[in-house]
């Protein structure tokens, strides 16, 4: 395989920082052109050290002379901000590869127009195809691209599907840990503090994708994203609580064999394998000892318990902006539920309240997705703001448990 040239779109998170390691591994196969980070200057200075790239990419510009004088005399690279500098280092002639791993629709349109640039995408951002799906996955079909998704459960299914045509595919399962609150009873969650709601019992991750965990919500981003990427139905994927979180996807086929992916809990060997396919190489990682005894559970999930799944399938089913709206209104009311102005059961409801208040639309650009974004966004504050006071009893109760 030739030298891929890479942008890593988040740089300095989980993601980022994995990525970078794969190519730590493998300094002879990656050249890193280009390191875009949000506002982690001291991180990034040591990234800038390591892997001399050519250009670096702050959120704001004010951090560029603070990442400046971290920096010394002639290991200084270009310094870019902002949005534009996100899309000039994702679709320059330099590159052939891009990391997609802002967190947010903050990466929706780099990721978009290096697409369009016909560049691989190794897709690590959920926001991409929750907010934009559509748009995204016309663009890819129309530029003929590679995007490889990084996620766990959508980079096991991209491999289960290898096994057979997609006509004979007939489902697509995909499993969740089921959060901290699998096995706490409905009536309780009222007191659920965001303490509780961020000890996740897998996985170590930033607070609101967290909390989406806790709820399921991460899991119906991740069935529209699978709808997207692998051109499925809604009804023809499936959600499995899996506690050991070791099987990540698995395909059924139409003779009614089901192939599963099963790896090691870390991120590079996903990463590398979105870098390096149709190749696989040996990966950094602990591979599993089968000759341990282990106990597999698989049930299925509370949709009454956690309603936010449900209503990301109708989301997906009703199409247009309805997702865009589902992500926007959750991540404001996961803000509010984090600062202990709303309840833990609240959050579905601050979504379901906004998604029924702005009408359904059908956007046709990077720009018509972040408008829809920001209206529900604006939405789903008033709609926290307005909550009835039926919650400060158990909000008070959460802090005095």
């Amino acid at each position: 395989m030739p030298v891929r040239t890479l942008t890593i779109l988040g740089s300095t998170g989980s993601i980022g920082t994995n990525t970078l390691d794969v190519v730590r591994q493998n300094p002879e196969s990656f050249r890193v052109f280009a390191l875009v980070a949000g506002r982690n200057v001291e991180l990034l200075a040591q990234q800038i050290l390591e892997f001399r790239p050519s250009v670096a990419v702050l959120q704001n510009a004010e951090d560029l002379e603070k990442l400046r004088a971290l920096l010394p005399t002639g290991a200084v690279p270009e310094l870019l901000s902002g949005d534009a500098a996100r899309v000039q280092v994702s679709t320059c002639s330099e590159i052939d590869t891009v990391m997609s791993s802002i967190v947010g629709v903050a990466g929706l349109e780099a990721t978009y127009e290096a697409i369009c640039a016909g560049k691989r995408v190794g897709l690590a951002n959920k926001e991409v195809l929750v907010s934009g799906g559509k748009l995204v996955m016309e663009a890819v079909k129309r530029h003929n691209v590679e995007m490889i998704p990084v996620d766990s459960e959508h980079n096991g299914a991209h491999q289960a599907l290898r096994a057979g045509r997609r006509a004979e595919v007939t489902k697509l399962i995909l499993t969740a840990s089921g959060g901290p609150f699998r096995t706490t009873p409905k009536e309780q969650l009222d007191w659920v503090t965001p303490a509780d709601a961020l000890k996740h019992p897998t996985w170590k991750m930033g607070n609101r994708i967290t909390i989406d965990s806790a709820t399921l919500m991460n899991k119906g981003f991740e069935v529209i994203e699978a709808c997207w990427l692998f051109d499925f139905d809604p009804d023809d994927v499936e959600v499995v609580v899996h506690p050991q979180s070791t099987v990540h996807a698995m395909v059924e086929y139409n003779d009614g064999s089901v192939l599963a992916q099963v790896s090691a809990t870390d991120m590079r060997m996903p990463i590398q394998y979105a870098l390096t396919w149709p190749d696989r190489w040996q990966a950094p990682v602990p591979k599993i000892d089968w000759t341990q005894s282990r106990k597999w559970d698989f049930h299925a999930p509370d949709f009454e318990k956690f309603p936010l799944l449900g209503l990301a399938y109708q989301a997906q089913r009703d199409g247009g902006a309805s997702t865009c709206i589902v992500n926007a209104a959750d991540e404001i009311a996961v803000e509010a539920f984090l600062q202990e102005r709303i309840s833990f059961p609240a959050i579905a409801e601050v979504v379901e309240e906004t998604l029924n208040r702005i009408p359904r639309s059908e956007p046709n650009s990077t720009g018509e997705i972040l408008a829809v974004d920001r209206e529900a966004r604006r939405v789903a504050s008033e709609v926290v703001e307005m909550r009835p006071t039926k919650y400060a009893p158990a909000l008070l109760g959460m802090n005095s448990k």
